[in-house]
């Protein structure tokens, strides 16, 4: 029997956890840094880390059956869209449940990761200069804690306060000021309606293109509940189906004075609330055009319209960042990293990702399957196809993702049914890889098998 795998994991959030977790189901020696003093990632609003984004208000917008872990069912009593303090528990419940805490280091930067050199192992180095040695890596630090403002900046200058929506945590800070958000995501469209309780005037909504808006519920169900029902058609048929039950059930983003969608449902990334379209057929929140330029205590829009503006908070999302990688391993672009099944880095699987990627559903049950292809092949039960084969499947995955969605991130964008579906049966292929005799990935053979 080959010696025991050895592998790190970069992150204790949803994605770390359930990393650590498969790791040490099939019996491998683990160690997960965190640079916060909790688990929970993002969720745990009160991390030491500083990187978490939950305000007081954030709801799932994924029901909590199609957000759950297979592995660890969230409380049947608990609300369809559970808050992010209930997530936050949830995932220190679930660390606790299986046994994780004392293989995470707490409290603990990685400033870099990276080879000794062909077939040595991986050296990370923390922030206090301590260096441990690994067979594998696995990276799950998350993408949605390093802010993105618009690039390039509006032209003008603006007097007011500017914030990203990563800072705000609870709605006072709009009482008795006029207020602009901008973007379409979903959590422009919570803060836009939380401050619109608060803000003097009706709270300005500016996007240059729209969302499709997806109330929380459908028929008196779930709304993503409809969209697994029908996760079985072909995506164009899905798209079809679903635009029409949402067009009869609230209508057009267009009814409600917001721009027309960009894309049509299941290409772009919908916004999931039943708030926003309430407060803005109550006047509460008001929509407007794109940004054309600040002009001091006022903001110009595309329309040539003006508008005196106190706050601005920008929602314009995140870029992803793994500044602990080297451009070695991710080609200078970290949303154009290529990964076979989204898991393995095509130059060394001993170097893999869990929630590299951006889902049209839930994420937990994703990077749980993720996990577990991960773990099965770290621990010998897997067998990878060739390097060309792979290389193959990951450029045809490319073509298809640039088919659906274009240019926006096509590397890391995946269908939730289908991908989730898609892993098991990938775990099994790799088995009958293994009867074939494919080689294993081993400790003693750290550049993997690519047979």
């Amino acid at each position: 029997m080959p010696p025991p795998c050895r592998v790190a994991v970069i992150g204790a959030g949803a994605a770390g956890l359930t990393a650590t977790k498969a790791l040490l189901d099939r019996g491998l020696e683990v160690v997960t840094y965190e640079k916060g003093d909790r688990p929970g990632g993002l969720w745990a609003r009160d991390n030491a880390s500083g990187l978490s984004p939950a305000y007081a208000s954030l709801h799932l917008n994924t029901s909590k059956r199609r957000t759950e872990f297979a592995d660890f069912p969230m409380p049947g009593q608990w609300p369809d869209y559970p808050s992010a303090d209930l997530m936050a528990r949830y995932l220190a419940d679930y660390c606790e449940n299986f046994g994780l805490t004392p293989h995470i280091r707490f409290d603990t930067t990685v400033a870099s990761v990276e080879r000794e050199g062909r077939g040595r192992p991986w050296a990370v180095t923390t922030e206090a200069g301590d260096t441990d040695r690994y067979d594998a890596v696995v990276v799950a630090n998350g993408h949605n804690w390093d802010p993105r403002r618009p690039e390039p900046a509006y032209p003008g200058a603006f007097d007011g306060t500017q914030m990203h929506a990563h800072d705000y945590r609870t709605a006072e800070i709009f009482r008795d000021r006029r207020v602009l958000v901008v973007g379409m995501g979903n959590s422009a469209m919570d803060i836009a309606v939380d401050a619109s309780y608060v803000a003097r005037g009706p709270v300005l909504l500016s996007a240059r293109r729209g969302v499709h808006i997806v109330p929380k519920y459908l028929f008196g169900r779930p709304s993503d509940a409809t969209g697994g029902a029908l996760a079985a058609l072909p995506w164009r048929v899905r798209q079809r189906v679903a635009q029409t039950i949402l067009r009869l059930a609230v209508g057009t983003p267009q009814s409600y004075g917001l721009p027309a969608p960009a894309g049509g449902l299941f290409q772009n990334h919908p916004t999931i609330s039943d708030t926003i379209l309430h407060r803005l057929t109550h006047g509460e929140v008001a929509a407007r055009p794109g940004i054309e330029r600040l002009g001091g205590e006022q903001v110009v829009f595309s329309d040539g319209t003006r508008e005196p503006v106190e706050v601005i908070v920008w929602a314009t999302g995140y870029r992803v960042s793994i500044p602990f990688l080297s451009a070695r391993w991710l080609g200078g672009d970290p949303e154009r990293l290529p990964l076979y099944k989204r898991v393995f880095h095509l130059e060394d699987p001993s170097l893999a990702f869990v929630g590299l990627m951006q889902s049209t559903g839930a994420a937990l049950p994703v990077v749980e399957a993720q996990a577990k292809l991960m773990a099965a092949c770290y621990s010998g039960a897997y067998a990878l196809p060739s390097a060309p084969a792979q290389h193959r499947a990951t450029a045809r995955a490319l073509r298809a993702a640039v088919e659906r969605w274009g240019d926006r991130r096509p590397q890391m964008r995946i269908d939730f049914d289908q991908y989730v579906a898609d892993l098991p049966k990938e775990i099994e292929a790799g088995r009958a890889r293994l009867r074939r005799g494919a080689r294993p990935f081993t400790a003693t053979d750290r550049e993997g098998s690519l047979t």
